[in-house]
Parts: C-alpha cells; structure tokens; sequence
C-alpha cells in the first residue's frame, strides 16, 4: 500500500483536486503526518492547490469561450445557479475565495463567472491567491488534526461518520432552503 501511495500519491491527488480536491487534500495532509515519508505536506499543498487552480481556470475559460454548452450544463443546477449569480451580485470578487470551501458550488462560480464580463485577468488572480490559501489552510489544519483523526479513527470510526452524515444533510438541506 505504501508503494502505491508513493507512486501515485501526488497525480491521484491532482486529478482529483482538478474537481475540488478537499477530501483529496485532508487525506494526503493527514497520511504525510504519518511521517513515513511517503507525501509531503508542502509537495501534496503545492500539487492540490495548483490542480485546484487550472480547474476553475478550465471552468471559466470554458464558459467563456463556449457559452452555449455552459447554459445547458447549468441548467441541471437551477438553484445553485441563481445562488451562484447572487451570491456574485453581493460578494463580488470574494466570492471566488468563498467557492472552494463549499461542496456543491465550487464548479458553478467559475461557469457563472465565466458566463458574464468578469474580467478573465482579474479572475486569474484572484484563483490563484484563493487556490494557495486553499491549499495552505486546509493541508495546515489537516496534518495538525493528523494526530487526533488518527488517534481516534479507529476507535470513534462510527462517531466519525454520523458527524460527516450531519455536516452533510445540513449544508444540503441550507442549499436547497435557500
């Protein structure tokens, strides 16, 4: 397993925080706490942050260019959309930083910011400074709580879920709600 995660640790880690990449992250972060010298904390932030980067890059790029394939990709997420649209009109450019901590939003701000006049060079740099504290706050605070989700995964495993479940529900139930 260790060779596994060895070789392939780092490009399992890009391609999936080419998506988003939270989970991708906490996990390489807490398994480069282990010590055994398979990740690297600064090498897993780096990787999933600049992964992170060209993904919302591609995403507001694509809406750019092709907008027609955009709307009708949109238009499954109806609600999320005009969140996405409101949230842009109350926020303006924070609203980049506030997209990476929020599952089911974070493809949707650079399609929908994409979509509008948003200045593509303004975009760039605001990604970029939200991808590396993306990357900085939630690998930081990932390999910290190593010690305590390793400590106690085992032993509070079904505690652990039930939490996760609820995390769940509740910011899909708030979604929806709003």
């Amino acid at each position: 397993m260790e060779d596994i995660i060895k070789d392939w640790g780092y490009l399992a880690l890009f391609l999936y925080s080419f998506g988003g990449g939270f989970v991708g992250l906490v996990v390489a972060s807490v398994l480069s706490f282990t010590g055994t010298g398979d990740l690297n904390l600064y090498i897993c932030m780096l990787v999933a942050g600049t992964s992170n980067f060209i993904g919302d890059q591609f995403l507001f790029y694509m809406a750019r260019t092709n907008k027609k394939y955009a709307k009708e990709t949109m238009k499954k997420y109806g609600r999320k959309v005009a969140l996405a649209h409101l949230w842009m009109r109350k926020y303006g450019s924070p609203v980049v930083f506030i997209q990476k901590y929020i599952y089911g939003i974070k493809t949707l701000i650079p399609l929908a910011m994409g979509l509008t006049k948003y200045s593509f060079k303004k975009f760039t740099i605001y990604n970029a400074i939200a991808a590396a504290l993306w990357a900085v706050v939630v690998g930081y605070a990932s390999y910290i709580l190593g010690e305590a989700i390793l400590t106690y995964a085992d032993e509070y495993k079904y505690y652990g879920v039930a939490i996760i479940l609820l995390i769940v529900f509740t910011v899909s139930y708030y979604l929806r709600k709003i």
